[in-house]
Formats: structure tokens, sequence, C-alpha cells
């Protein structure tokens, strides 16, 4: 299978200390703008085997989806998968973007293979998480739309709503969204298109 393969734009090279160096994966596009940036801030672009953690899915929450984020766990270890829980870790009040941003950050850098960050609808999340770049974050409601968020997609962090989402389900759909591939490529070719609107639509 043919994956995508990530785009490095300047905003990837201002995040690196002048003088420092940025890690890509093998084959990664660098815009002209990034490699001139780099330049002139003395940063160096190497690329480097990525090394997702690939039995380990990043968890996240606000107290609205703290309890929700705990169901999760067993079902997790049954499937046998490891959590990295970002929290939060009790029901006082938090800001849910900024368990997102970690979620989709652990994802991005290769600490996790996938992630789920729940709140109280899962929308926020979503939309938080997928300003995060190369990170596609889907909102699932059941398992048909976790299926759909891996097959047609390729949704490497689902987000739920602890006010919309049955525990009795979480199982089911935690299989599928893990179990599933993008695989097809008529998909894949949709998807990479998705990831270089992010570059274009600068």
């Amino acid at each position: 299978m043919t994956q995508p393969k990530l785009i490095v734009t300047g905003e990837d090279v201002r995040a690196v200390a002048p003088g420092d160096e940025l890690v890509v994966p093998p084959g990664a596009t660098v815009t002209p703008w990034a490699r001139e940036l780099a330049e002139t801030r003395g940063v160096r672009i190497n690329e480097a085997p990525t090394r997702p953690v690939e039995n380990v899915v990043a968890l996240g929450a606000d107290h609205g989806g703290f309890e929700l984020k705990e169901a999760l766990k067993p079902h997790l270890a049954r499937l046998g998968w490891g959590a990295l829980d970002l929290g939060t870790h009790s029901k006082e009040a938090v800001d849910y973007p900024d368990f997102a941003r970690a979620v989709a950050l652990a994802v991005r850098h290769g600490r996790a293979r996938f992630g789920v960050v729940v709140d109280g609808a899962g929308i926020g999340s979503c939309m938080a998480a997928n300003k995060v770049r190369g990170v596609r974050a889907a909102l699932c409601v059941n398992a048909a739309a976790a299926r759909n968020a891996r097959e047609h997609n390729d949704a490497q962090v689902m987000t739920l709503g602890a006010g919309f989402v049955e525990v009795a389900a979480l199982g089911e759909m935690l299989s599928v969204f893990l179990g599933t591939q993008c695989s097809e490529a008529r998909h894949q070719k949709r998807v990479l298109k998705i990831m270089q609107i992010e570059e274009q639509g600068r």
C-alpha cells in the first residue's frame, strides 16, 4: 500500500530553533519555501525513518469525557493495545483543546499509532486535533462511522462525544477503528488531496 507522504512546510522549519536539525520521514516532500527558510535559519533537514509505537493509542479527554476515556482502557487492553494517557485525570474542569492537541502531537511525532479524544460532544476536540499538521481526526458516533473514518479518510485520531456514545458501543468502535486500513487507491488519492490542502490553503 502506498501511503501519502508528509509535506514539510515553512511552519515546520520555524518550529525548529536556528542551527538545529529537522528530521523528516523518508520521501517527505519539502516545499521550496521550507528549504529556503531552512537555509536562512541554518536548519538542517535530514531524512530518518519514523518509528511510530505500533501498538499504542494516545488517549485524551476533558472533564466531560473523563469517565468515557477511562472506560476505553480495558477495551484497548483486550484488543492488545497499550494506552498513553495524556489526561485529564479527574472531573475537574479543564479545556478540551489542550488534550486534543496533546493527542494529535503524540500521533504526529510517533509516540502513538492512533489517538482517541473524548469531550462532551466530540466536535471541538475534532476541530482542535485537525489543526495539527499531518493529523486527520474524525468525529465518530458508531462503528460504521469509525470504519468510514479509517477506510475512506485514513484518520489517525478518533474523537468521541461522551453525550452521544454509549459505553456498550466502545469495544466495537475501537476494534473497527484500530483494525481497518485505508487500502484502496481511490481513497488514498483523496487523502493525499486533503494533505495538500494544508499547504495550498495557506
